[in-house]
């Protein structure tokens, strides 16, 4: 078993492990959720999927650098779950390097940016406000109805509005609170704010933007239509599409048994009868 010579301790190449455990290794869960409170985790397999990107990063880098030097050999693209996690991190290893900092969870909100969180509505809708740019700013607090804020010099820039983040933040809230999401994102958008709602898959769906934009496609399972994310990035001249989504469920065991696992069909036969596949 490796181990790592200064300490002698087992390395992290023989430990058992998911994309949940690299993803609390890399850093990530500690920053994402709100202080106080146990690490959040998304409700998705997120380490897998940017591992996976990062994998098909790493590939395309070598694939330049072969066509470039063809006479040279390939090479191997190591990629590990934590590290593409790591690789997210922003600024928190110079934060911590340069000046001792170790970032903490923020809610809702960046650490260091201000405004730029999530606001809940009069309907109960939430809607995403980012209104950390000096001239952007001005424009958010006039139409929340707070111009003093919006010329306030203690927040005409960052640095200030970081002071100055639980009363802009307050202020934010409450203009939310007094108007359905709607309507504020309609007067954020005329205002030339950044702003958006929070989604659902069913949001997704029924959203014209998405569905022009060619991000469902539908495959047939069993004869009957079924919706799944279109294949990005989207290329010009070499879209990507869906040819086969898959085979029905156990339609490939006995060739994996067969082939893969070498079993016999007396040994499939046992598996079978035993109810084990």
């Amino acid at each position: 078993m490796r181990a790592y010579p200064d300490t002698g301790k087992p390395a992290y190449a023989n430990k058992p492990g998911f994309a949940s455990v690299c993803e609390g290794m890399s850093g990530f869960r500690y920053v994402n959720g709100f202080p106080d409170q146990a690490p959040v985790r998304p409700n998705l397999s997120i380490g897998d999927t940017i591992s996976g990107i990062h994998a098909a990063l790493g590939i395309a880098l070598a694939i330049i650098q072969r066509q470039k030097s063809p006479q040279e050999n390939g090479q191997v693209v190591d990629v590990a779950l934590y590290e593409s996690m790591f690789n997210l991190m922003e600024a928190v290893v110079p934060e911590f390097s340069g000046a001792s900092a170790i970032r903490q969870p923020s809610g809702t909100t960046v650490t260091g940016i201000v405004p730029t969180n999530t606001y809940r509505c009069k309907n109960g809708k939430y809607v995403v406000i980012g209104g950390n740019g000096d001239s952007i700013f001005q424009r958010l607090m006039q139409t929340a109805g707070h111009p003093e804020m919006a010329s306030d010099p203690r927040m005409a820039n960052n640095a200030g509005r970081v002071i100055h983040e639980q009363e802009i933040d307050n202020a934010i809230a409450a203009w939310c609170m007094s108007k359905n999401s709607e309507e504020i994102l309609e007067l954020l958008d005329k205002a030339k704010v950044p702003a958006g709602p929070i989604y659902n898959v069913q949001d997704m769906f029924e959203d014209p933007h998405f569905n022009e934009r060619g991000m469902f496609e539908q495959v047939e399972i069993n004869g009957k239509p079924l919706k799944i994310p279109a294949i990005l990035p989207k290329l010009s001249e070499t879209p990507g599409r869906t040819d086969w989504p898959g085979g029905d469920v156990g339609s490939h065991t006995d060739d994996i048994l067969k082939n893969i696992l070498f079993l016999s069909d007396e040994d499939i036969g046992m598996l079978r009868a035993g109810g084990v596949i």
